[in-house]
């Protein structure tokens, strides 16, 4: 469970990302397309086409850190309309959005 510090500033991508893009692809996309730096202690969420998956790119001072969450079977994340650039968000919404969820533990791993 990933919960921000205070002050910490947290975007979400709107446009959805290519799930196949690694820390450096994002990286890039976040300070070419974004026009924000990756290495400021942001943190930048990213969604897939489907809206069931998220990637989560942050820099912790020593390295980029990615994190991938895919939610279980029928899940779907809460996103705003497609377009471009970002949307600022706050902890609680950041909360809200990505990990307010309890779902049935899996019977096995996919």
């Amino acid at each position: 469970m990933i919960i921000p510090a205070q002050g910490l500033r947290i975007v979400l991508a709107v446009r959805p990302v290519d799930f196949r893009c690694g820390h450096d692809a994002l990286a890039g996309l976040v300070q070419n397309t974004l026009g924000l730096d990756p290495h400021s202690g942001l943190i930048v969420v990213f969604r897939s086409k489907r809206a069931d998956r998220l990637k989560i790119l942050l820099w912790d001072g020593t390295g980029l850190v990615l994190v991938y969450k895919r939610l279980g079977r029928d899940g779907r994340f809460e996103w705003p309309q497609i377009s471009d650039g970002v949307m600022h968000l706050t902890r609680v919404q950041f909360w809200k959005r990505v990990g307010e969820r309890i779902v049935a533990t899996p019977a096995a791993a996919n």
